[in-house]
């Protein structure tokens, strides 16, 4: 059997899925010298190059389909419906209902309440303190209780010479600095009394200054009658000054039976320092309402 002779040699085409690939590689036709055929070789090559770029190319398109339907889903699907819509563009949200990737979030105006009334400042100046003012009304009522100790008001008094409620060296201290007006009152327990006596300045550096000046002679005038022996007339008594605001208050406290204190006279320390005490609230109490009023007045 000769293999040069018989029908023609069956050719491999790489487009052709029935065509088969020959065993051996094809020998240049009408040449016996066993050379191959260079020529087919380098066309079978580039043919199989050719293949696989198209392939390539091909595999590309379909991953960018894939990526691109991925994208359309993610975009129905954000709108929350899970299906694209038929509607024309006039039915889709006005750009003002689109949220802006730039929007920040939301600011509000600051608020906060003003600043709360300083109570002390209506009762620092003249100008400012301007509620109805007497005895009666800075002291109330005709007993007062301090803790578990009660103290029966006395008589008050109310003048505008300062001077002639006080003794010694307070007259002087209490003109100079320009007091304006002088209310006593005296409370009792017992045999022990005290007067308590609040100037009144036009400013709070008066009622300072005058607290200041003030001096271990600075006594105000006790304040006797109404069922109240004469006290601390001639006996040794205890005495305070301090000051509030636009006020310097004093007390004066000692025995109505005309003893002396001395140190072990707790009793009449303690009466002191409870009127006092008394005072000041009272004097503070009266700034609140004034603070107060101007508050809700707005």
């Amino acid at each position: 059997m000769s293999f040069g002779q018989g029908g023609p040699q069956s050719q491999w085409d790489p487009w052709k899925p029935q065509s088969q690939q020959p065993s051996q590689q094809p020998w240049n036709s009408g040449q016996g010298d066993n050379t191959p055929d260079w020529a087919a070789l380098a066309e079978a090559s580039e043919a199989r190059a050719k293949r696989r770029r198209l392939l390539f190319i091909g595999g590309g398109a379909l991953a960018t389909v894939a990526v691109a339907t991925a994208v359309a889903v993610a975009v129905v699907s954000a709108n929350g419906s899970g299906q694209a819509s038929d509607g024309p563009s006039s039915q889709l949200p006005a750009t003002a209902d689109i949220p802006s990737a730039s929007a920040t979030a939301p600011s509000f105006a600051p608020t906060s309440a003003p600043p709360p009334l300083d109570p002390k400042d209506f009762v620092s100046s003249v100008k400012k303190d301007k509620a109805p003012l007497s005895p009666d009304l800075l002291f109330p009522g005709t007993q007062l209780t301090m803790g578990e100790t009660v103290y029966k008001k006395g008589p008050t008094a109310d003048t505008r010479t300062c001077g002639s409620a006080a003794q010694k060296t307070l007259p002087k201290v209490l003109t100079d600095n320009g007091c304006t007006r002088m209310m006593r009152v005296t409370y009792t327990q017992g045999d022990v009394a005290v007067t308590v006596g609040v100037a009144v300045f036009d400013t709070e550096a008066q009622a300072a200054k005058a607290k200041q000046q003030a001096d271990k002679k600075s006594i105000i005038r006790s304040l006797s009658g109404g069922g109240v022996k004469s006290f601390c007339t001639g006996a040794v008594c205890r005495s305070t000054t301090n000051s509030y605001g636009r006020y310097a208050y004093f007390t004066v406290a000692g025995f109505t039976d005309g003893k002396d204190v001395t140190e072990r006279t707790t009793e009449v320390f303690k009466a002191g320092d409870d009127l006092a005490e008394f005072a000041f609230r009272q004097i503070r109490q009266r700034g609140e309402a004034q603070a107060s009023a101007a508050a809700e007045a707005g």
